[in-house]
């Protein structure tokens, strides 16, 4: 029971300082919202708004639409998060991300179509300004973790922010799923419900932003305003091995291999030949071992780079089970590991970057994470849902698969080479960097 209770300590560390209790729960309840509208808008475009030919192309531009702003400006938006109050900012993005879902849901709800009044370019229009809105929200809360933690505690905090996005993949798809199945009966009630409750849940994290202590924030220096600094964040990032190692891998895997809001229905509808159900529960159990591998890094050691490209390896592997399952069920079992790999490979990444950065240059730099995590799936998600169409699911996924292998595996490579020179008689080490003392490379 002393181990038990000292593993668990470890793992819910960051959960002793108030602030970020506040916003773990608040969290909790607004990302559970926005994946209930993930499944829902994903549905919505497959099976009602979009041919039968080429729903996986359409789903793939509602997609990539929702990220294009992310992919052209989020340079832009890292330097607004590195300038401003971040604190301040989450609470006009959550206010706007709420006005978009509730849009949607009452479009949804109203008129005499199918759906509603809902047309696909009312969708697409929708999905781009809610990337407009991420552009800004997500650089800014990336950054305000370690505000609220600090150094020590932000490897915790960011693997425990994992198991909060990726818990929430089984609550919002499976409540998503199960207000599709029921309330779909009385025509399109179950979809707007999904977008209506959407918009309900940013309050919390609204909530939650308003009762923090801003005492207790470790607030970061505003960076004053000056020119060229998108370039100096662009030359910081390229010209240093250990922001730019981690940075590749994480673009790489954005834009081949993290596509799973277009892979996943398509694998349910055009693989499986199943329906809301099997693509709630593909999605479920790909977050419940997503869960179970963000507490588990949670309570491992410092992140380094070594640890993220064996988990790229292994990650990689992974969605190459899941491409080769024989059958649905088969699918059911493989999806589990693979999320796990899915979430420790990302919340590894995330901190070792964070911790090897300036923190000058943090939020231009989570914001080139952003782009690789988020932002490339305006080519990505197209990419993937015209492979789909054009062969099948299972080659999209591989081909994610091989690319994820190749790029782990050569950056490990590199890192063993790189370390095996720094050893070598004769030769100096190289200075201490920002975070090595939390194990980053």
């Amino acid at each position: 029971m002393t181990r038990l209770r000292r593993i668990s300590s470890t793992t819910f560390h960051s959960l002793r300082i108030r602030n970020y209790r506040l916003y773990f729960t608040g969290q909790i309840i607004s990302v559970s919202g926005t994946w209930m509208q993930s499944i829902g808008q994903a549905w919505l475009v497959v099976h009602y708004l979009a041919p039968r030919n080429q729903a996986g192309l359409d789903l793939g531009i509602t997609t990539a639409l929702q990220f294009l702003p992310m992919l052209l400006l989020g340079a832009w938006g890292g330097l607004v998060a590195d300038r401003l109050d971040k604190r301040r900012l989450l609470f006009a993005t959550q206010a706007g991300g709420a006005t978009l879902a509730l849009t949607l849901g009452l479009l949804v709800l109203l008129g005499g179509g199918p759906v509603g009044a809902a047309r696909l370019w009312e969708v697409y229009l929708l999905a781009l300004l809610l990337g407009f809105v991420n552009l800004i929200d997500n650089p800014a809360r990336q950054t305000f973790v370690i505000e609220m933690v600090g150094r020590e505690d932000l490897p915790n905090a960011v693997s425990l922010n994992s198991i909060v996005m990726n818990g929430a993949r089984v609550i919002g798809p499976a409540l998503g799923g199960l207000l599709i199945a029921t309330l779909g009966r009385r025509g399109h009630g179950g979809l707007a419900a999904c977008f209506l409750l959407n918009a309900g849940s940013y309050l919390a994290v609204i909530v939650a932003l308003a009762m923090m202590r801003r005492s207790e924030l470790e607030r970061s220096e505003v960076v004053p305003r000056a020119a060229g600094q998108l370039r100096e964040g662009l030359r910081y990032a390229w010209r240093t091995p250990r922001i730019r190692d981690p940075l590749i891998l994480v673009f790489v895997v954005g834009l081949l291999a993290y596509n799973f809001t277009v892979i996943l229905p398509l694998l349910a509808q055009e693989t499986f030949h199943g329906g809301a159900g099997a693509f709630s529960a593909l999605t479920s159990l790909m977050a419940g071992g997503a869960v179970v591998g963000g507490l588990v890094i949670a309570n491992r050691g410092g992140p380094n780079l070594r640890r993220l490209s064996i988990l790229g390896v292994g990650f990689g592997l992974a969605i190459a089970g899941l491409a080769l399952s024989p059958d649905f069920p088969a699918a059911l079992v493989l999806i589990v590991p693979m999320g796990a790999l899915s979430i420790s490979f990302i919340a590894t990444a995330n901190a070792t970057i964070q911790l090897g950065v300036d923190p000058g240059m943090r939020g231009r730099v989570m914001a080139l994470y952003a782009i690789g995590f988020l932002g490339t799936a305006p080519i990505g998600a197209p990419l993937v849902g015209w492979i789909s169409q054009a062969s099948s699911p299972r080659v999209a996924l591989l081909i994610g698969a091989t690319a994820t292998v190749l790029a782990s595996t050569a950056i490990l490579v590199r890192h063993i080479h790189d370390r095996a020179g720094e050893d070598r008689p004769g030769e100096a080490p190289e200075a201490a960097v920002p975070g090595t003392e939390l194990g980053v490379a």
